[in-house]
């Protein structure tokens, strides 16, 4: 049990991570861009919201088989696939809990609104030294949310960890996929254990969520 919780934990927080790294940028160039696409591709990375986990998962488990061209790239390092691995299952986690980051980011993003951005302009300040010096600081609480969100999320995902890592024990094995192992054998006392477990944590999860909220919007003036 102790390396299932280490799994699960692992796995949520070098995808909170990595996701943070990555929607950042995205969320930035989606509060700023003036493009009249911008919002196919915001469309595009809120799919997730409404997509079954385990169409996503499908397309990924296709994706990181051994015989999908970008697994072919791979191929000459001795990578022959990534479905039933850890990274595997970083990777749809990734794809699955986008939204959760993207969304906070941007909302944040776009709330900086121009005015303080023009003001650090004026006083020399570059288009990467008004990012860093302004935007990030008034955006913590995009930051935060987003951090919250998906690492809950990731926690929680189910039919995405499933179709990509199958749940083997010691390798892909986590919380919600030892749920449903400990139903398929009828050993539903140990799986209330753990379901309880996590429906603690989902609103432990949610009451910081929303305590941080409260607490960053009284310190603004």
């Amino acid at each position: 049990m102790e390396l299932v919780i280490a799994t699960t934990i692992e796995l949520a927080v070098v995808t909170t991570v990595l996701l943070l790294l990555i929607a950042t940028p995205l969320a930035w160039w989606l509060a700023r861009s003036k493009r009249w696409w911008r919002e196919m591709v915001g469309a595009i990375s809120a799919l997730p919201l409404v997509l079954p986990p385990t169409v996503i998962g499908f397309y990924v488990l296709i994706a990181l088989g051994p015989d999908s061209p970008l697994m072919a790239l791979l191929h000459p390092f001795g990578v022959r696939t990534l479905a039933f691995t850890f990274e595997g299952l970083v990777i749809g986690s990734i794809f699955y809990s986008l939204p959760f980051a993207v969304q906070p980011l941007r909302t944040a993003f776009e709330a900086v609104g121009d005015r303080p951005l023009e003001l650090a302009a004026t006083m020399g300040a570059g288009p990467m030294d008004r990012f860093l010096t302004v935007a990030l600081p008034l955006s913590r609480r995009g930051f935060l949310s987003a951090g919250i969100l998906v690492f809950a999320h990731t926690v929680g995902e189910f039919g995405v960890v499933l179709m990509i890592g199958g749940g083997i024990p010691g390798k892909t094995e986590v919380l919600s996929t030892r749920i449903y192992q400990l139903v398929e054998s009828l050993q539903f006392e140990a799986a209330h254990r753990i379901a309880a477990g996590l429906v603690l944590f989902g609103f432990l999860a949610l009451l910081a969520l929303l305590m941080v909220d409260r607490r960053i919007g009284a310190m603004r003036p």
